[in-house]
């Protein structure tokens, strides 16, 4: 039996009074945490979890959240200002929580701001670069040979039908990788190492990472200065969200200082439903700032664009969904000028 919605917001703001009492049970005992041994790490076969694509059932109301955001408010908001060039891996534990699509479409419309974006796809399925119309098949290398066997990243880099867009493209190789990478030297930081050579050539880069705490999803965290969460707004959703925090806070402290939680988008947000707004004011209690403005709603157009290899932007550029990650993208930039050249 179903339960009622009330009952699940209760439930989903459980997880947030846990959240809370582990932070506060850190501030008061700052005994440092043991140090992970990634030898130990589990081995996640990330090929076996596919992204879930949304489905509408009916017309749905416009969500307010995502109207555009006023230019001023966006230039007097630094809370997502960073300095060019930026890493940004998203993440999140939980599958079809829609990485890929805030991944692909994110990236295409940063690079319609004007911005030079990598897209670097981890998953073993390959979903970002089918997404951006890349036939993996037709390839020569691809982020596989990146991370196992030494290949500049350059000779894997696809150029994409949008303009200042670029993918590294992502094979079914990549389903083995896991446990090729466990006597490999130094496989935690082979992707950080792969893109320092290429970084300069790109204002974003943007890493779709599989949903596990597997070495794929390692490399993308210790390549990364950023953490993109993208969050659905639905009560299993918030489940792993507390394991997700404690893997980021592992990475910073044993692989990446640098990294950080920067920012988290609230996705697949269905109007109709007050559970949807339960969770989206639970979250933006919790984080604050980090969370952005803009929301993307869940459209079935949104689903649709991947089968025709096109970002939402170039699919249907009028709909909800492009107009959600249009605003999106002008948030997370923080408005940062284009570099020269």
């Amino acid at each position: 039996m179903a339960l009622p919605e009330d009952d699940v917001a209760a439930r989903g703001r459980s997880i947030f009074e846990r959240l809370r009492a582990e932070q506060e049970a850190v501030v008061e005992s700052p005994a440092p945490a043991p140090v992970m041994q990634w030898g130990e790490l589990p081995l996640v076969d990330a090929a076996l979890v596919e992204e879930t694509p949304a489905q509408d059932v009916a017309p749905q109301p416009e969500p307010p959240v995502v109207d555009p955001v006023p230019e001023a408010v966006a230039e007097e908001d630094a809370s997502f200002a960073r300095p060019l060039p930026r890493v940004i891996a998203v993440a999140n534990q939980k599958g079809g929580v829609g990485k890929t699509t805030t991944t692909v479409n994110l990236g295409a419309s940063l690079a319609v701001l004007g911005y030079r974006v990598l897209v670097v796809d981890l998953y073993p399925q390959g979903n970002a670069t089918t997404g951006l119309g890349i036939n993996s098949r037709n390839l020569e290398h691809s982020i596989y040979d990146v991370i196992l066997h030494d290949v500049p990243l350059d000779d894997c880099v696809e150029p994409t039908s949008l303009k200042n867009l670029f993918v590294a493209p992502a094979t079914i190789d990549l389903a083995g990788a896991e446990i090729e990478l466990v006597p490999a030297f130094s496989r935690e930081l082979r992707l950080r190492r792969a893109l320092e050579d290429v970084l300069d050539d790109y204002d974003f880069v943007l890493i779709d990472c599989p949903p596990s705490l597997g070495l794929l999803t390692v490399n993308g965290l210790a390549a990364a200065t950023e953490v993109l969460v993208p969050i659905q707004c639905e009560y299993y959703a918030l489940e792993g969200l507390g394991q997700l925090l404690r893997n980021v806070n592992l990475v910073q402290a044993n692989l990446n200082p640098k990294l950080e939680l920067s920012a988290i988008v609230l996705t697949m947000y269905d109007a109709r439903t007050k559970l949807a707004e339960q969770v989206a004011d639970e979250v933006r209690t919790h984080f604050g700032p980090k969370v952005c403005r803009s929301v993307v709603p869940r459209t079935v157009r949104l689903s649709e664009a991947p089968s025709f290899g096109q970002p939402i932007i170039v699919f249907d550029p009028s709909s909800r969904g492009a107009l959600a990650y249009r605003e999106l993208s002008k948030e997370v930039s923080g408005g940062a000028p284009q570099r020269a050249g």
